[in-house]
């Protein structure tokens, strides 16, 4: 079995550069695509209170027979917990739905600056660290603003940031204030969410052609190699294949950079600065 490279964190947590996620998955789906992964090879799972399938990943993650510490699991705070101040609760939650102790990374899903409180919901997080309940923590959907008023206001520095980053929306700006700061920056929504033809992009359907493997392979290739993580959901067994399959080949220089001129800021989930709601809607994104 192929190993999958990771990144390390701060505080000594390894994260692998691929995982699988579940976003949009049903229950029955989910646990079938999360047992399904982990015979394959996959040993990072993302998910979510609000993708309502943190029951049946803790399923899979049982009936697999993988070590716990082989595994990378991720779920994040609900928003409606979030604004009611309810984070130990939601997380003593998603624990027990997943039959886990702990998890490798805990994230607030989104800042929801309009509801102000994610300055003193980080130093919940800080709390789960420290008694060792959550191996890592970070943000999801966090701008430069959210990320300077944590710095300024908490102890710990998040060690991840889990963005919208696709081809089409890449967010150079922030990616390179979070590399400047010591946060990896993980892409939700790597492949444009089916949302966009990626083989309709001379771009990528050239790199494509050259190296003999799919657009879906050239796009997750393009997000390791410059170093995020990336967690395309994929509920077949063959596109779960396909998708941790990219440690054979290369792009050029030039094909990085082909793939870098794509970019267009079409963002196809929530803004940040406007997610304000306690659930999170179709459409607004992981």
């Amino acid at each position: 079995m192929k190993t999958i490279p990771g990144i390390r964190l701060d505080g000594g947590t390894t994260i692998p550069q691929l995982g699988l996620g579940v976003f949009k998955m049903d229950r029955v789906s989910a646990q079938a695509s999360v047992e399904q992964a982990l015979a394959i090879g996959y040993r990072h799972i993302d998910t979510a209170a609000t993708y309502y399938n943190e029951r049946e990943v803790g399923k899979a993650i049982a009936a697999s027979g993988v070590p716990r510490e082989a595994l990378f699991v991720t779920t994040k705070l609900p928003n409606d917990a979030h604004k009611a101040g309810d984070v130990d609760g939601a997380f003593g939650r998603s624990l027990e739905a997943l039959g886990l102790n702990y998890v490798d990374l805990y994230l607030i899903h989104w800042p929801m600056p309009g509801v102000d409180k994610y300055v003193a919901t980080w130093r919940r997080l800080e709390s789960f660290l420290a008694d060792g309940r959550a191996a890592a923590i970070g943000v999801s959907n966090f701008l430069v603003p959210h990320l300077e008023r944590l710095f300024a206001e908490t102890d710990v520095r998040p060690v991840v940031d889990q963005i919208e980053c696709h081809p089409l929306f890449q967010q150079r700006e922030l990616r390179a204030y979070l590399g400047r700061h010591g946060i990896v920056a993980e892409a939700w929504g790597p492949l444009g969410q089916g949302k966009y033809d990626l083989a309709g992009h001379p771009a990528i359907a050239q790199a494509a052609g050259v190296h003999g493997v799919s657009p879906a392979q050239v796009v997750l290739r393009w997000h390791v190699q410059q170093g995020r993580v990336a967690i395309p959901k994929a509920a077949s067994a063959a596109h779960q294949r396909e998708n941790l399959d990219v440690w054979n080949f290369k792009l050029t220089d030039a094909e990085l950079a082909a793939i870098d001129r794509l970019d267009s800021g079409s963002r196809l989930g929530g803004d940040p600065n406007l997610v304000n709601d306690v659930i999170i809607h179709p459409g607004v994104g992981p």
